[in-house]
């Protein structure tokens, strides 16, 4: 799939997921924006990728620097063809009666004010653009509940939901949205999940886990038509026919 000329902004960008999707889409040809929280921290990405990759320091519960971040790719690409949300965190862990409210409303901060604060900055642009695509790193716990993870659940379902909703306001004006349930990857969220040891997932042996290259393909599939059967849901790649769809073994 060639990407050349097309515009990609990536949330979490400095690890995990959001790094190995950097990679993949600029050797596809795409220009890549690349958020994080500290700029420095994907300074050595950056000039890995070299002059078709900006990085940007961006807290995304901070609508503000996001629609600052969407200014920022604009000036210097010139458009904006695709919003990865992946963006994340997983703490607080524990029973709910046990968390720190203060900890639990600043995950919904990242993991769902989030993804609405990079929905709300870029859908201008593709809808006066008249198309793009809006991805957003989803999860098993968006459809199902997990011990301990009261916070990460619920943002996850409210993720969701956006994605459902905003299909259904913008997908007549060449706006695709569509969500990917990666299942467990090997990135150092899972080494928190690990160390908490509360439930099921924590015991899964690291050798489970998928590398983020896997998500990371499964999202440059998802910005092609071959996924326009998925548009307004989330795609999983527990799916063994998606996986041989992406090319996955």
């Amino acid at each position: 799939m060639d990407l050349t000329g097309q515009v990609v902004m990536i949330s979490g960008a400095s690890r995990g997921i959001g790094a190995a999707a950097a990679r993949i889409f600029a050797a596809r040809g795409a220009k890549v924006a690349l958020l994080a929280r500290s700029a420095d921290a994907l300074a050595g990405l950056a000039s890995d990728i070299g002059a078709d990759a900006i990085a940007i320091a961006c807290d995304v519960s901070d609508r503000a620097a996001f629609g600052a971040a969407v200014d920022t790719t604009l000036r210097t690409f010139g458009r904006l063809d695709v919003l990865i949300g992946n963006a994340g965190a997983i703490d607080p862990i524990g029973h709910l009666a046990d968390t720190d409210p203060d900890e639990w409303g600043r995950l919904i901060d990242i993991n769902l004010k989030g993804v609405f604060n990079g929905m709300h900055a870029v859908l201008p642009v593709m809808q006066k653009q008249g198309q793009g695509t809006i991805i957003t790193v989803s999860s098993g716990a968006a459809h199902g509940p997990v011990e301990g993870w009261s916070a990460y659940c619920a943002s996850k379902a409210g993720a969701y939901m956006l994605t459902r909703v905003v299909d259904k306001e913008y997908r007549a004006q060449g706006v695709r949205v569509l969500g990917l349930s990666p299942g467990t990857v090997a990135t150092d969220m899972q080494r928190e999940i690990k160390a908490s040891g509360i439930n099921p997932v924590s015991q899964l042996d690291w050798s489970d886990h998928i590398p983020p290259e896997w998500p990371a393909q499964a999202l440059v599939w998802m910005c092609s038509p071959a996924s326009d059967g998925f548009l307004g849901d989330d795609i999983s790649l527990r799916d063994p026919d998606i996986r041989r769809a992406v090319g996955l073994t």
